[in-house]
């Protein structure tokens, strides 16, 4: 974490696919690690969120995974850099060995066993299709964690396998005061949640509920008073009910793209 706070950042080249300014740069020398340098002004401004605090709430999903124990966000720091102040957070994986996926888009006939169904559709060719996520106790931790975060932009390819844990990454758009939960993993959609996440979201819910607490403390400076409001009433509502949500038909249900 040092590291990512202090070292200086080389940069090495854009993420050719990200909608914002997404750098990938060199902590430190040569030989340092890598991160992904997200700088306050590369965001693109959005209807629906608050201009330039999508950084903000990279850190904010960093935080609450550390609260609550699942360890699924990297180390994530706000700090300045070339470009000013952003995010920084560790790369996961190794940029030239091909990641491993936990959703993926398969025939309707070609469904690995112990993976669940969540979406039909048509390939570019015309041909049957459907979006198709693992059913394991790490992903439904990460539906878990999104239901809690208000994750606007739960992609499969935000989900890579990193040894035995399962990391995600590109939380810019969560933590809204209103309903916006947008994921592909509704395969768990109405499905009571497990023991352990139950208590990682009583964790949380507790630290919320103490202004003293570290976290209350530390995401402050990052979300508006509404948005933790909110933090605080939905991190309640799955303790009370510890069901995974469903669709609620008000807002698109799935990102786009899926994948």
């Amino acid at each position: 974490m040092d590291l990512l706070a202090h070292a200086d950042l080389v940069v090495l080249g854009a993420l050719a696919d990200a909608s914002n300014l997404a750098l990938l740069v060199r902590l430190g020398d040569e030989a340092g690690p890598l991160a992904i340098y997200k700088p306050v002004s590369g965001e693109r401004p959005l209807w629906d969120f608050p201009d330039g605090s999508l950084a903000a709430r990279e850190r904010a999903a960093y935080l609450l995974s550390r609260a609550g124990g699942w360890d699924i966000v990297p180390e994530t720091v706000l700090r300045d850099g070339p470009h000013g102040e952003g995010s920084v957070q560790r790369w996961v994986g190794n940029p030239d060995v091909a990641p491993e996926y936990v959703v993926d888009l398969v025939r309707p006939d070609a469904v690995p066993p112990g993976w669940v169904p969540v979406l039909r559709g048509e390939n570019e060719r015309g041909r049957p299709v459907i979006v198709v996520h693992q059913d394991s106790a790490a992903v439904r931790a990460v539906a878990a964690f999104d239901a809690m975060l208000n994750n606007s932009d739960r992609k499969g390819s935000h989900l890579v396998r990193e040894g035995t844990a399962l990391r995600g990454f590109d939380h810019g758009v969560s933590l809204h005061e209103d309903h916006k939960l947008r994921t592909v993993l509704w395969g768990f959609a109405g499905q009571r949640l497990s023991a352990v996440d139950l208590h990682r979201l009583t964790t949380v819910l507790e630290q919320l509920s103490e202004a003293s607490s570290s976290l209350s403390r530390e995401l402050r400076p990052l979300l508006t008073t509404a948005e933790l409001v909110a933090l605080r009433r939905r991190t309640r509502a799955l303790v009370e009910e510890p069901v995974y949500p469903v669709p609620s038909g008000q807002w698109p249900a799935i990102p786009w793209p899926p994948l």
